[in-house]
C-alpha cells in the first residue's frame, strides 16, 4: 500500500552551488550529510522529531547528478518496496535501482513509469519492536 508522496530529490552537478541557490531563492535549510553522500533540504518548519509540522508538507534532499537519475524525483512511501517494484513491472514500468539500504532509516529504490519518468520509492525500517511510521522519508530531509 502506498501512503503518498513523502520526499523529493534534486540531482545537482555542484551540490554546494545548488544548495546556495535553493537556500537563497526559497530560504530552505541545506545540510550536507557526507557519510551518505547526500544533502538534506528542509523546506518547512519541523517538530521536535524533525518531521514537518505543517500537514502535507515534505522535505527533501539533493545528491550529485550521475547515472540514471538526472532530473528531480518525487518519492512515494510504500509498505514493501520489493512488492511495489513487482507490481510496477507487471504494469509496464521498470526497476531503475532496486531496494538499497539508507543507513538505519529504511530502504529506497527507483523505477521508471510507463511515461519514462523516474520515481522514487521509500520503505521505512520498523523501529525495534514496532511498526513503521507513516511518513518516514521526511526523516531524510529533516
Amino acid at each position: 500500500m502506498a501512503r503518498g508522496v513523502v520526499h523529493f530529490e534534486i540531482p545537482a552537478d555542484d551540490e554546494v552551488r545548488a544548495g546556495k541557490f535553493y537556500s537563497s531563492a526559497f530560504g530552505w535549510k541545506v545540510n550536507p550529510v557526507p557519510e551518505l553522500s547526500y544533502t538534506t533540504i528542509t523546506t518547512t518548519q519541523t517538530d521536535e522529531s524533525g518531521m514537518p509540522s505543517e500537514p502535507g508538507a515534505i522535505n527533501g534532499g539533493m545528491f550529485r547528478r550521475e547515472g540514471t537519475v538526472t532530473s528531480p524525483v518525487i518519492t512515494i512511501d510504500v509498505d514493501d518496496i520489493d512488492a511495489a517494484l513487482e507490481k510496477i513491472e507487471s504494469l509496464g514500468g521498470a526497476t531503475v535501482s532496486p531496494r538499497q539500504e539508507v543507513g538505519t532509516m529504511g530502504w529506497a529504490a527507483y523505477f521508471r513509469d510507463t511515461e519514462g519518468n523516474i520515481v522514487g520509492l521509500w520503505q521505512n525500517a520498523a523501529p525495534e519492536g514496532g511498526a513503521a511510521a507513516a511518513n518516514p522519508a521526511n526523516d531524510i530531509g529533516a
